[in-house]
């Protein structure tokens, strides 16, 4: 099937914009690869203390002819999803030397855990910990030492931190690792009731303790479809991943195999061989729209919103809001996962999953099959899922359709005609919503606003009973600028419960909302943000505001509104605790949510 002629307006757009930065980084990425393998250029002293611990590995090493793997891991046992990475090294180096090459671990990255930080004050550190991942990364690789790259990282800002140091050293190979999901427990949304009712103060807190213990329970990703399932899912449309490696269980035959087979291909697209693919190659600009396609179809997280266009801007492509919602608008809805429906991935991931829904993308001409990945042979490859035979690692078509029509779609009879989110401009400023998950009777909302300046004040106002009509509310000075734009997740219960009331309810934020953003209307992503001016500060409490997810605006219905001055707020207790102080040079510097919400590129 052609490309879709409005995908390829939207591709060729991108790829204007982007000419010059994009030129330059080309330019540089080549300039590096022409100087040939990096470690023909390090001095004897300097690979003698890089290989000293290197045992048997020695002589291969200093030969300098079989290429060598930088092993970039995001490892710790606090994330379920990264905890089977501990034994990740010593499977690459295996597979590395029987394959004749090496490996080494160039180094570690921080990897929070946004579970564990909700509502608490180290979800300020969030945001910013996807570009302290992405210099962290940069001292690994600035060892010069490695023909190819091998990332080890899944969750939240760790895969976008990866990519924009993969980009950064866009001259060497990447190929990117998953862990897979862990297997399903208690279903996302009795889990979702539960702490609904907790909310309520119908249970207690050992009710909740057991339920959220039944639902992350054991290694691997959390099963619904949030932002470290929907990086994985990126992953597999641009071409980084070895085909259907996302959404396989951890601690399986397969899982291992695959992980085998990433370090095998690593080490053949190297420059030593003859299929050389750096990754500047390969995150290019229809790798991004290709993310954003997939983005779209599965109703995937609002995170990635933020995370494209700094991914993209470090490998020298720009990315517009406008872009998402020209696509969204192109690209049907093909999946319910929760939030967005009762399945899990594992669920999606049975009836079909990646491979169906690329297949199905491709034969629409909703995806860009040439584009270069990691595996070879275009996006086409990634249309088949992977089977172990007698021990031995193949891939096969899958089945042709979907085995859950509840889970997962055909382009040509989807869920909905258009994609899960929605670009929203108006003068309140430029945002997001999630709409997959909201009911399209609540698309709509017209309502007086309620304006907070935390978490904490929506929640004693809940607790003391003061919503009592429908109300838009908004939480503002939560952008980059102001606190680190922590998600507002902790909100979502108690937002659902009015819903549930009969209540029509919106928030309207310049924070972040988690990954599993659900049934209630959320504006978010609003800038410019309150703590720059933006036009959030100037709303007061009564203001008729109305979020129109249909027509794509965001508007208070006041006169004169763009007259008022903008009120400020104190900020000082997000300056200090939980190592905020380490972070003010990047509250300071940080972009527009915007473009990314960025501070190193």
């Amino acid at each position: 099937m052609p490309l879709n002629p409005r995908l390829e307006a939207v591709t060729d757009r991108i790829k204007t914009r982007s000419h010059k930065r994009r030129s330059t980084y080309l330019d540089r990425m080549q300039a590096a690869v022409d100087a040939g393998p990096a470690r023909a250029h390090l001095a004897c002293g300097n690979q003698a203390h890089a290989y000293a611990a290197m045992g048997g590995d020695k002589d291969a090493l200093a030969a300098g002819r079989a290429p060598n793997l930088g092993i970039v891991t995001a490892y710790n046992d606090m994330l379920s999803a990264h905890q089977p990475f501990e034994t990740y090294p010593e499977i690459i180096r295996r597979a590395a030397r029987a394959a004749g090459g090496t490996a080494q671990v160039a180094g570690g990255v921080p990897a929070m855990c946004d579970g564990v930080t909700q509502g608490q004050p180290g979800m300020e550190l969030s945001l910013f910990s996807r570009d302290v991942i992405a210099l962290s990364a940069g001292v690994a690789m600035s060892h010069n030492c490695f023909d190819a790259a091998v990332w080890l990282g899944v969750c939240d800002k760790i895969v976008p931190g990866l990519i924009m140091a993969a980009a950064s050293f866009g001259h060497v190979p990447a190929v990117f690792v998953p862990a897979g999901p862990m297997t399903s427990g208690l279903p996302n949304d009795e889990k979702a009731k539960v702490r609904q009712k907790f909310a309520q103060g119908e249970i207690g807190r050992e009710e909740l303790m057991a339920a959220e213990m039944a639902s992350y329970h054991g290694p691997g990703t959390c099963t619904f479809y949030g932002t470290a399932n929907t990086n994985q899912m990126l992953m597999e449309f641009m071409g980084l991943h070895m085909p259907g490696a996302a959404f396989v269980n951890p601690g399986t035959p397969l899982r291992e195999a695959l992980t085998v087979a990433a370090t095998e291909r690593a080490l053949a697209i190297t420059a030593q061989g003859n299929d050389f693919r750096p990754a500047g190659q390969v995150l290019d600009e229809r790798a991004f729209v290709n993310g954003i396609v997939g983005l779209m179809a599965t109703g995937g997280s609002t995170n990635l919103v933020l995370h494209l266009p700094a991914m993209a801007r470090a490998a020298g492509i720009e990315l517009t809001l406008e872009d998402f919602a020209d696509i969204s608008e192109l690209v049907p809805l093909m999946a319910k996962v929760y939030p967005n429906g009762l399945a899990d991935v594992n669920h999606f991931h049975a009836a079909g999953g990646l491979g169906y829904m690329i297949g199905e993308l491709l034969d629409a001409g909703l995806l860009h099959e040439d584009a270069c990945t990691v595996a070879g042979d275009g996006l086409r490859r990634y249309a088949q899922e992977p089977k172990l035979k007698d021990g031995v690692l193949v891939w096969e078509d899958g089945a042709g359709e979907s085995l859950n029509d509840r889970i997962l779609r055909p382009a040509g009879d989807p869920f909905q005609s258009t994609g899960g989110l929605r670009q929203l401009a108006g003068n309140l400023g430029q945002g997001v919503i999630k709409t997959s998950a909201v009911d399209p009777s609540r698309h709509v909302i017209e309502a007086r606003a309620r304006v907070f300046h935390d978490q904490a004040s929506v929640k004693a106002a809940f607790q003391a009973g003061e919503f009592t009509e429908d109300t838009i509310v908004v939480v503002r000075f939560q952008g980059p600028a102001a606190n680190g734009m922590p998600e507002l997740h902790s909100l979502t219960p108690i937002l659902a419960v009015l819903q549930d009331r009969g209540l029509k309810m919106a928030l309207v934020t310049d924070g972040r909302m988690s990954g599993a953003s659900g049934k209630v209307p959320a504006a978010i992503h609003v800038a410019p943000e309150a703590a720059k001016g933006g036009p959030l500060a100037k709303l007061r409490d009564g203001d008729l505001v109305r979020l129109d997810a249909v027509v794509g605006r965001l508007d208070v219905l006041e006169e004169g509104f763009e007259a008022r001055e903008a009120v400020t707020a104190d900020l000082s207790a997000n300056e200090f605790g939980i190592g905020r102080e380490l972070f003010a040079a990047f509250r300071a510097s940080v972009g527009d949510s915007t473009e990314g919400a960025a501070v190193v590129v």
